[in-house]
């Protein structure tokens, strides 16, 4: 590191080269970042979520046979590689006739990814709800379902934030291996970029420092929801 800063210094015409391109680079990161990173993880954290939130309450229903789907499910998700889950949906589909577009493999991948965390994060939110808020909803007419929309998953919202404020934010992260099934979101944009000037150390610090002020307006906006739900909190 040393050695490389000084032959930067040492060197005026590099040092105006290496501004050069952080300055031309910028620009297509940025628009890596707001046209397919930052799409891509709201898309697949809502479509995750929604799954999770399926996930969870098949994990704690009665019925067998939706307990057994689900827990397969997360164990198959959680028990494998993202990027080998990306690697099968993209490139192994189209050996059974099943080609999709690489924004979507993505989408598909991260949401089946986030609903398999999420699911376990919202069930265990789901199962720190008092069995006396059950009882009360039972005892006042409500059928299980009014029970479980009304009372119990707006207090299970409440506590499951902070984690899946977190897991919102990996997914930030994550989405840089999107790269590998040909989405041009802001690494694949960086990789390009090195591609052509071979300036890696500079451009892939510029796209991490991008990552890095998303995430910290991103924790910015999670203690802000926090302290918002903590009014609710008797």
């Amino acid at each position: 590191m040393k050695m490389y800063l000084n032959s930067i210094f040492a060197d005026p015409e590099r040092t105006a080269r290496l501004v050069d391109i952080a300055k031309t680079s910028l620009q297509p990161l940025l628009e890596g970042a707001v046209m397919n990173t930052i799409p891509l993880s709201i898309i697949s954290f809502i479509i995750g979520l929604i799954l999770a939130v399926l996930t969870a309450i098949a994990r704690i229903s009665q019925v067998k046979f939706f307990q057994i789907i689900a827990r397969i499910y997360v164990s198959a998700i959680r028990g494998t590689p993202l990027l080998v889950q990306l690697f099968i949906i993209f490139y192994g589909l189209p050996n059974i006739g099943l080609t999709i577009d690489p924004f979507i493999s993505a989408v598909i991948g991260f949401s089946l990814s986030v609903g398999a965390y999420a699911s376990e994060i919202i069930r265990a939110a789901i199962l720190s709800i008092p069995k006396g808020q059950w009882e009360a909803g039972y005892s006042i007419g409500m059928s299980y379902t009014q029970a479980l929309k009304r009372i119990i998953l707006p207090q299970a919202a409440r506590v499951s934030l902070p984690p899946l404020s977190n897991s919102f934010i990996s997914l930030v992260k994550d989405t840089s291996l999107a790269s590998v099934v040909l989405v041009t979101e802001m690494f694949r944009r960086a990789q390009e970029i090195t591609a052509a000037n071979y300036e890696f150390l500079l451009v892939y610090s510029e796209a991490a420092l991008i990552y890095w002020v998303i995430c910290f307006f991103l924790s910015v906006i999670q203690g802000f929801l926090e302290k918002r739900l903590e009014r609710y909190v008797s």
